[in-house]
């Protein structure tokens, strides 16, 4: 963002929720990067993963966010200027063992970091929504914006969308609240997160292809959808951030056209791509030189048959399945949206190519794939 002839914005005291994880820690790395701060803080469950050098000062503090009362003495201690929330689990298909932690983590522990955020003195909290927060799980979503309505309750099938759409909720219900109307909150939607650190679907990608399974395709590939690079993603979050300073260091409140404090922001690429091509342009990137040619296509009726049993049978072992149908169902699915409200009025602009994106977060999987490998001979 900044150049060596132009001075980096200031955003004071950060405090990163979740920043060891996957988007949180890229969150710490680009706030240090491309902005003046004067102290930047991490809480996470665990603080043992993708931590900065000791010479860069973070501080990392260990606090479970649903420990109201702990973390409301960390935020006391810490006095942070900006809060950027990050912390959930990772999105899964719903199960009696996910549907709690969703609930515990996203929705309690949202509530808890706003009551902190509000009696520690936060002037700009930002949370880590979700772009799937206007999904039903059935209808295609093309060039959709802000005016669409969040879906819940019965018509929401997935529980991790339910909670985060009740998460946003009560973060924006707390901008300018009469208790606290210093705390002014925003929140961002991201669509596809991926990028170095994710575990999830890049690295599941790559697999797919190292196991050379790349002649499966589920559906047609007719359909279009959004997929982040992770350092986009926290740009999103730091401009909004810094929109809400801006905003409280004003004695004018903005016009609705222009404000960000109680507002809500898809953070995409703004690079829509037919869904199979991501995927394989991943495996390009991983060494694949096949076309299509020895593709099999499989009905999306027969993947979410395959998905549901492989639920059932991680769900007896208590575990995450590693294939589900919401994979099935995000593969067929048109998803992307339209981004214009945060370049209005945050000035975003993807910092990395979708195309760049996929080249980094490739090579850093293979990296620790070898790492890995190596390891394991020693």
């Amino acid at each position: 963002m900044a150049t060596e002839k132009t001075q980096k914005p200031s955003l004071g005291r950060v405090l990163v929720v979740g920043g060891c994880g996957f988007l949180g820690h890229h969150m710490v790395n680009v706030a240090l990067r491309d902005w003046t701060t004067s102290a930047v803080s991490v809480v996470d469950v665990r603080c043992q993963r993708n931590r900065r050098p000791e010479s860069d000062g973070v501080e990392y503090v260990e606090a479970d966010i649903t420990d109201a009362d702990n973390l409301a003495k960390v935020f006391g201690r810490l006095k942070p200027d900006v809060v950027i929330h990050t912390a959930s689990p990772p999105a899964q298909a719903s199960g009696a063992v996910s549907d709690e932690l969703f609930r515990k983590v996203n929705v309690e522990g949202t509530r808890a970091v706003v009551a902190a955020s509000q009696q520690s003195g936060v002037k700009a909290l930002v949370f880590t929504s979700s772009a799937s927060i206007i999904s039903d799980n059935r209808s295609d979503l093309i060039n959709a914006n802000e005016n669409w309505p969040v879906i819940r309750g019965k018509n929401q099938s997935e529980y991790y969308s339910e909670t985060k759409a009740e998460a946003e909720s009560i973060v924006l219900a707390a901008n300018r609240a009469e208790a606290y109307p210093n705390l002014l909150t925003a929140s961002i939607r991201p669509s596809g997160i991926f990028g170095e650190g994710d575990v999830q679907a890049v690295y599941h990608i790559v697999n797919i292809y190292e196991q050379g399974r790349t002649g499966v395709q589920v559906g047609p590939n007719t359909n279009m959808f959004d997929f982040t690079y992770v350092e986009n993603v926290a740009h999103g979050h730091l401009l909004a951030a810094r929109a809400l300073l801006l905003t409280a260091q004003s004695k004018t409140v903005p016009l609705d056209h222009e404000r960000v404090d109680g507002e809500a922001f898809f953070i995409t690429n703004g690079e829509p791509v037919y869904f199979w091509d991501f995927t394989r342009a991943i495996w390009r990137a991983a060494g694949s030189d096949k076309g299509t040619s020895h593709v099999w296509e499989m009905s999306r009726e027969l993947g979410l048959v395959l998905g549901f049993l492989s639920e059932v049978a991680f769900g007896i072992m208590r575990k995450p399945p590693t294939f589900n149908r919401q994979r099935i169902i995000y593969s067929c699915m048109t998803r992307y949206y339209d981004i214009s409200k945060a370049q209005r009025r945050l000035g975003y602009k993807p910092l990395v190519s979708l195309s760049e994106g996929v080249k980094r977060a490739v090579q850093w999987t293979l990296d620790q794939k070898q790492a890995k490998a190596a390891a394991a001979k020693n």
